[in-house]
């Protein structure tokens, strides 16, 4: 791995104290602000080393993440604004879609093969170790997908929007993993894998996510099963912090997400022989 920060600081876009938004819609997250054409949220143990790897991206070309100007002010982080739609509020992804979706996947982990976090950084991890292959982002979900096809507003060079962009929002839970295990997860909420699905459908999508990804024969053996260590894992932090009352699981454990989570592994569980006949079948 080598270390890597921008070349050149990024123009700071300048705050605009009229113009303030409480952006909605995740369920993890402290308050986060759309101040003008920033975004403002609280600076945690794990942004030294989200910032680190925000400006990797930057620095080589990677438009799915937003640009990061750091610790500003002090203890916040302060990101360009992403405007669109969040993926969850939209039809879900087509076949080709969920191919673009693999591909951009892909190009994330590749970027951060020769990635070095600054020395000392933490990140904070939620799911169970894994082979640390790459650092993943770890929320690959509808809820942290920026869709707009009018384009993303971007610092690159100063330029302005570029049509039919997609940003991957909340990099706050990023961090070394698996490939697959970030493929997985994004499998569960985008192809998607939920209980009452159509196994048969499921699997098709499920293909197309894994070809846009080019995985491997081994890859594709892999995938159902990350799948289910994925959706499996997330049940269990919120039925720890059920019995912990560690925040914020144990409050979305009284809001009922334990009851999405359990089954959706449940049916994963089922169908995983399944899904890689699909897979890897000619």
């Amino acid at each position: 791995m080598t270390s890597d920060h921008p070349s050149g600081p990024v123009p700071l876009p300048a705050d605009d104290s009229d113009d303030v938004e409480i952006l909605e819609g995740g369920n993890v997250s402290d308050q986060v602000l759309r101040i003008g054409a920033t975004v403002r949220k609280p600076w945690l143990r794990s942004s030294p080393a989200v910032t680190a790897l925000l400006h990797h991206l930057h620095r080589h070309g990677f438009t799915g993440a937003p640009v990061s100007h750091g610790e500003v002010p002090e203890g916040y982080q302060r990101l360009v604004y992403v405007p669109g739609t969040l993926a969850d509020r939209m039809p879900p992804l087509t076949t080709g879609e969920l191919r673009e979706l693999g591909a951009m996947a892909r190009r994330l982990h590749d970027l951060t093969a020769d990635f070095r976090p600054p020395e000392g950084a933490e990140w904070d991890h939620l799911f169970p170790p894994e082979e640390p292959e790459v650092i993943c982002h770890n929320d690959l979900a509808p809820w942290n997908l920026v869709r707009n096809p009018e384009g993303i507003q971007e610092a690159f060079d100063g330029g302005g929007p570029r049509a039919g962009s997609w940003c991957l929002i909340d990099w706050d839970g990023a961090g070394p993993a698996s490939r697959m295990g970030d493929l997985g997860y994004a499998a569960h909420g985008f192809v998607p894998l939920h209980a009452g699905g159509d196994p048969g459908a499921d699997g098709v999508r499920l293909r197309a996510l894994a070809d846009g990804y080019g995985c491997d024969t081994e890859q594709r053996r892999a995938l159902p099963g990350a799948a289910l260590r994925r959706v499996r894992g997330m049940f269990h932090v919120l039925e720890e912090g059920s019995r912990t009352g560690r925040q914020p699981w144990a409050r979305l454990h009284a809001e009922g997400h334990a009851d999405h989570w359990g089954p959706a592994a449940d049916y994963v569980e089922r169908h995983q022989e399944r899904w890689i006949e699909a897979l890897t079948e000619p």
